[in-house]
């Protein structure tokens, strides 16, 4: 087994693998180096763009297209057919926490790769031929990374095609709207249900939408990525709803009758969220640190 320490320190802790591609199992990353084929990139994020070309002379596509020189190339001995690995110098994160525009980019990115390479569309860059396993022919053509911006000076930028949303990063662009749009609304619905009831409900929304794809995206994947959105809209909607709650405590308290105490200042209600709230001020901040304000 051939050990590329560089390689080997960036792979997922605990990645998919498997001998034959007829099913995949997790198991820690020293076990998972023994087997074939491994899970490049951990979930949400994309360190490295692999492109799968079946052709004979696979792992010279790239020096064909006049393309950058590759990580590496891990070609098959047996009919030529190779993965060609590019690393990105700074990853992209594919969850809500990411920035979209940089998640369009390198969805573009990757397309035009696969088109310039005439690579595989339906390959889904989730698993590959495990460049330390000595089945494969495995050549280190660079020690080089890329940013995005170079590597799209050699291919054609333009916005993906229905089909191209089902492959790839792509399905990634699409899962991760179409999630984060319906639950910006959704989470009104779950305004006094636990976070366990709204994460549950976003995920199935996720495991649907997954179905959309002709490949779906792996389990991992929609998990990390529902995961991320519901955090996010759960943060974000207690605290549009408790500065509504708080409106509207300062609205009543000036139409009510006026109080034989001395009122309290609008700064010091401010300074005091607790109190428009009607809660004590333990439990504000037991709830604050909770995530439920």
């Amino acid at each position: 087994m051939l050990i590329l320490p560089e390689i080997y320190e960036n792979l997922p802790l605990k990645p998919y693998c498997t001998d034959d591609l007829g099913g995949l199992v997790i198991r820690p990353r020293k076990t998972a180096v023994k087997m074939r084929y491994i899970q490049h990139n951990p979930p949400c994020m994309t360190h490295l763009i692999c492109l799968d070309i079946d052709h004979k002379h696979g792992a010279m596509r790239w020096a064909e297209e006049y393309l950058p020189p590759p990580r590496w190339t891990s070609q098959n001995p047996e009919n030529g057919h190779a993965h060609i690995v590019y690393e990105l110098k700074t990853p992209v994160c594919t969850s809500e926490h990411g920035s979209r525009k940089a998640l369009d980019y390198l969805a573009k990115i990757q397309a035009g790769l696969v088109r310039e390479t005439r690579a595989d569309v339906g390959y889904t860059n989730f698993i590959t031929k495990n460049p330390m396993h000595d089945h494969w022919r495995t050549e280190v053509w660079t020690k080089e990374a890329y940013e995005l911006n170079y590597l799209a000076e050699f291919v054609d930028l333009r916005p993906l095609t229905n089909k191209e949303k089902e492959y790839g990063l792509g399905r990634n662009c699409t899962l991760f709207d179409t999630v984060r749009y319906w639950a910006y609304s959704a989470i009104r619905e779950h305004r006094g249900k636990t976070w366990e009831q709204w994460y549950s409900s976003v995920l199935k929304h996720a495991q649907n939408a997954n179905m959309m794809f002709l490949e779906p995206l792996p389990y991992s994947e929609i998990k990390a990525t529902a995961k991320s959105i519901a955090k996010f809209c759960w943060k974000r909607d207690a605290y549009h709803y408790n500065e509504f709650v708080y409106r509207q405590a300062l609205k009543g308290s000036k139409g009510g009758k006026a109080s034989k105490r001395k009122p309290v200042a609008t700064s010091s209600r401010t300074k005091q969220p607790w109190i428009a709230l009607g809660l004590s001020q333990s439990t504000y901040y037991r709830h604050k640190k909770a995530g439920k304000i």
